[in-house]
């Protein structure tokens, strides 16, 4: 178990630079996911703590010591690949077993390792099969198994659920937690998946384009995002964008925004620095709320928004309600059955909840 820390690190291909001064520190027994999407460098950047890419510039550290020139196999780190990466010929019980054999550990400490392991993630039945005898989730397990008999200062996990099927994904994630929370473990953990990100991780790094956007604790990534890229990308449905013009009175602040065919809405009550509140009166700004932050109305409530509903969409527990505010599409989430396609709705606003960003550089406004 360690430390980990990435100090500017680049990545160029030739003129390509992939990662761009990346700065992320994490503590012992932290869970960091890197999160973004496909070609963010996220999958690089975790090759370059393993030891499998090359650094073009900066330093990487796992404990007080500096891999950077470390081959992987000298950077006590053990990794868990998308594809399982299992040997076909060997059991389960070899498979898990083979990384000791190579560093000739005795076989007494062999068998009580793989032992404690498969007891761990649940697979002593399936020592004796191979892995074309086991389904996904089970060759999964079997991998970590063979990560965690390693004892190892970091654990990678390279979006190792992307091949399973939705149910088993859920399963899994259950497993991956149960275990960080079991060994305390120190895990750098890949994914293009936000809700992997949001229940597993103690931090959480957004990567778009070689950069991370906002790195910080999960709940915190979602509140308050650092811009509007982060907003979309962290929630589902994402953060609903909308433009409005920031109007100040004394120390109220509010948000006035568009309605087709209505008149203005006028969220008040948000929560803003007195100099910022200073900086952006009277000026367009982007309006962050996340589609639970609207309500029915009731009677005597404050910021009621009267919309036109255009789509609702029922998912069972609740339903999503598609409407139109200043030119974008809204997307509330409501409880089931309290409006319908085509109607009028009465909507209440959480102005404690929202989230304010600059029109120009999208970065949030504190």
């Amino acid at each position: 178990m360690s430390t980990l820390e990435i100090d500017r690190v680049r990545k160029a291909y030739g003129e390509l630079e992939v990662l761009k001064e990346v700065s992320i520190s994490i503590g012992t027994g932290d869970f960091l996911v890197l999160l973004g999407p496909s070609g963010c460098g996220k999958s690089t950047l975790l090759n370059m703590i393993a030891g499998l890419e090359t650094i073009t510039g900066g330093y990487i550290r796992i404990g007080e010591k500096v891999v950077n020139h470390l081959s992987p196999k000298d950077r006590d780190i053990a990794m868990v690949f998308q594809s399982y990466a299992l040997y076909p010929t060997m059991t389960v019980r070899q498979n898990i077993e083979f990384g000791m054999k190579i560093r000739r550990v005795l076989p007494a400490e062999r068998d009580k390792a793989v032992k404690a392991a498969a007891d761990l993630l649940q697979i002593s039945h399936l020592l004796d099969r191979k892995p074309s005898q086991l389904s996904g989730g089970q060759r999964q397990r079997v991998a970590m198994g063979r990560a965690i008999v390693r004892q190892p200062k970091l654990f990678l996990f390279d979006e190792p659920l992307s091949n399973l099927d939705a149910k088993l994904r859920v399963d899994m994630r259950t497993e991956i937690k149960r275990l960080h929370q079991r060994l305390g473990t120190t895990i750098v953990y890949v994914t293009h998946d936000q809700i992997e990100a949001m229940t597993l991780a103690t931090r959480v790094a957004v990567m778009k384009d070689g950069v991370v956007q906002h790195l910080d604790e999960p709940q915190k990534v979602y509140d308050r995002p650092a811009n509007v890229y982060v907003a979309k990308f962290v929630g589902s449905p994402s953060m609903n964008i909308i433009p409005g013009r920031l109007e100040v009175a004394g120390s109220s602040v509010a948000a006035v925004i568009d309605v087709p065919n209505k008149p203005s809405a006028s969220i008040t009550g948000i929560a803003l620095s007195a100099e910022s509140a200073k900086r952006y009166a009277g000026k367009n700004v982007l309006v962050g709320i996340r589609p639970e932050n609207f309500t029915p109305a009731s009677a005597g409530a404050g910021n009621h928004i009267a919309v036109d509903v255009d789509v609702v969409e029922p998912t069972g527990p609740d339903a999503l309600v598609v409407f139109q505010l200043a030119n974008v599409e809204v997307t509330a989430r409501l409880p089931p059955n309290v409006t319908q396609s085509r109607s009028e709705a009465s909507l209440a606003v959480d102005a404690s909840k929202i989230v304010l960003f600059d029109a120009q550089t999208e970065a949030r406004i504190d």
